[in-house]
This record gives C-alpha cells, structure tokens and sequence, in this order.
C-alpha cells in the first residue's frame, strides 16, 4: 500500500511532494529543467552519475559539460555514459575538458551482431547518491529551453531521497559493463532484472534488450487487467496490439486518455500512432495531439500509480532498448499529475471518429501502415529519414 505523502504543494501549476522521505519535484519548462540540472551539478559534493541519449555540442550541452569539468576540478567523481548513436554528431574532443579534470566519460556503442539495434535511451542524473532526475528530456537546447520551432514538449522529475541511492547502483553496474570489453548481452540482461524494483510506493524500472523479464512492459500491462482510468502522453506510440486491446477495455470500463504528437522530426512516428486511432476509437478510447511544440513527453497515470522516464509506448522501447522509469503509486500524486495532463489536453486537438475518417483517405491508410510496420521493426534513424508529410 502506497504510502501518504507528508506534504503536498503546488504553486503557479509547480508540483512538489514529498513520499516516505522523498521529495519529488516535476519540471515542466525546458529553462526549469535546465536551471535544476546545473544547479544539481554545482552543488555536488561527492560524486555526479550521469546517463544520456543526446548530449549535444550547443548553448545547453556546453554549459552542462563545463559545469561538469568545474565538478571535477572540485574533486566530484564524475563519471559520464552517453548513447554512442544518439550522440555521434558530437566528437569526443567536447567532453575532454571533463576528462581534463578527471572525469570518466564513456559510450554505449553498438556492436554487429544481436548487439547492433540496442540503444541506450536513458536519460537520469544521480548527485551524491541523494538527488536524482528522471524523464525524457535530452542535453540540448531545444529540450531545455521552451521557444522557437523546434523545442521539444518534454518532462523530468527530481527526486531528494533515499530513492536515489537503488539508482546510483544501477548506474554503477551498468557503466561497469559498458568499459568491460567483451561484455555479454545476457549479463546486461541480469542488471536490469536484478535492479529492477517491485516494491513500495517509488519504484525504478528499468528495460533491455529482448528480455521477457523486463519490469517496465510487465508494471504496465498487469495495471491495465484491471485500470479504470488512464492518461497517456506518449511522443512515439506504436504500441504492441495486445496493449492496445487492454486500453480498449480500460475505455469500456472508465476512461482511457491518450495524447501523442502533431509535431515530431520524425513523421513516421506521428503516421505509425494514426494507424492505430481506427481501432482505438471505436473502443471508446479518447485520441488527442499535442499541438503548441514537438512532443517528447513519456507519462502514463493508470488509476492512483504514475510512470515518469525514457521508455516510449513503441516496441523498440519496450523490448530493445535501455530504459529506465520511475514508478509512483500513490493517489495525491496521481491526482497532481492529472492536472498536468489536463493543462496538456488543453494544448491539444481531440481526434474524434469524425476527424480521423476525414483524414483517412486511402493514400494515408496505406502511409500509415507502412510507418506502424518500419517502426516496430527497424531503427529511429531509418525511420526519420522517410519522414511522411504528415501536416
């Protein structure tokens, strides 16, 4: 049973609660997150992990490398883990000032072989194993500002407790695997089993590769047998259609809400989410797009529980690539998130059965398809590159 939480605060729309000695504290705004995550490395004291998709040569990534290399200077171990894909535009040459100082900085590369499609999608910050943030959000301007055409919509949560120590050991088992050369796929599959949590009111779950032991697509389908009320925010949502069978019934039996993007730089992800609006729909399941920026967000509120990470509603989130969430079952929580959702909805367009039939011509009944099939089975970067006009 969930735990109350000892102090509940919102104030200008900010969410703050404290859950059995763990602050958590949502950041909505690009320039919020930002401001956390600097001032969350400036006052490390002992050590900074940090995990990354994107980590970008720009205005943002710049400021979070220096402040990096100025934590080491001070005498913080800092240790660094970047996706080798997601960041392959930057050179290593832009993290040496934190080597310089002493930091650790190594890649997640992928290998030819059942190795070569994994991903490392995580994104989580751990500050003297006392402070962590999760969510979806990259280093990169456009995901930690909050103008111009090309930011993205996106979300972290910070957390002060002693949640963030589970973390810091997950972070440690998996840098370690990443410098082993040689490193099995099975022992990568054992750290996310083993660190995985399963009880109490935060939880962290994290996801590999090809395992059906994954916590993360187990939490939520068991919550979907017997949900009643859903929310969704899901920027990439190409769900398996056994999910999409279970949301239906959620809607038959409550309500399930589902946002997802209008806007993306990859399009075939918004014409894989169309194709399943047709049987969503007509199962009672409310459709929405996210219409004031790009979409990045990943929030899912089944009934009084709150999953808050990396992890995408798409198969190779589910089941290929390194995720990691925050599972938080508790219903003054779930309640303030909500009301998130509910500013969100109101940024969005509803896709009623009227719409989606106007837009269905055959042309982009047939686009949709494909997109739904490439992007279960093949990589963002193939699918980006297609990119569907889908305005």
């Amino acid at each position: 049973m969930a735990g109350q939480p000892k102090s509940v605060s919102r104030n200008d729309d900010r969410i703050c609660v404290t859950i059995e000695g763990n602050r958590l504290d949502v950041l909505e705004s690009g320039t919020e997150r930002l401001e956390a995550l600097l001032d969350m490395i400036r006052g490390a004291r002992s050590s900074l992990r940090l995990v990354f998709y994107i980590f970008a040569d720009d205005e943002a990534g710049r400021a979070v490398r220096d402040a990096l290399a100025q934590a080491a200077h001070r005498g913080v171990v800092v240790r660094l883990l970047l996706d080798g894909y997601g960041t392959s535009a930057v050179g290593a040459d832009f993290f040496q000032p934190i080597a310089d100082e002493g930091g650790a900085f190594c890649l997640f590369l992928p290998s030819y072989g059942r190795r070569y499609l994994i991903r490392n999608h995580q994104k989580l910050v751990i500050a003297d194993e006392r402070i962590a943030i999760i969510g979806g959000a990259n280093i990169e301007t456009v995901y930690l500002s909050d103008g111009g055409d090309k930011y993205w919509r996106d979300l972290w949560m910070r957390v002060e407790g002693p949640a963030a120590i589970p973390a810091s050991r997950y972070f440690d088992s998996l840098f370690l695997w990443t410098i082993t050369k040689g490193a099995k796929l099975r022992t990568l599959r054992r750290i996310v089993t083993r660190h995985s949590q399963s009880e109490g009111p935060l939880q962290w779950k994290f996801s590999g590769p090809l395992s059906r032991k994954n916590r993360l697509p187990a939490a939520l389908a068991r919550e979907l047998v017997t949900a009643r009320e859903i929310d969704l925010i899901a920027a990439y949502f190409s769900p398996p259609w056994s999910f999409l069978r279970r949301l239906g019934r959620v809607a038959r039996r409550g309500t399930a809400r589902v946002i997802t993007a209008a806007r993306s730089d990859n399009n075939a992800t918004i014409a894989a989410a169309r194709h399943t609006y047709s049987r969503l729909l007509r199962r009672g399941v409310q459709m929405y797009e996210y219409q004031a920026a790009k979409l990045h967000t990943k929030l899912a509120i089944v009934d009084n529980v709150v999953h808050v990470g990396s992890a995408n509603l798409d198969f190779r989130s589910l089941f290929i690539n390194m995720e990691v969430v925050l599972r938080v079952d508790d219903a003054a929580f779930a309640s303030l998130m909500r009301s998130y959702f509910e500013r969100e909805i109101r940024e969005s367009e509803q896709i009623t059965p009227e719409l989606h039939r106007r837009r269905a011509n055959l042309w982009r009944r047939i686009k949709w398809t494909i997109s739904y099939w490439l992007v279960t089975s093949m990589d963002y970067t193939v699918t980006r590159r297609l990119n569907f006009n889908e305005r």
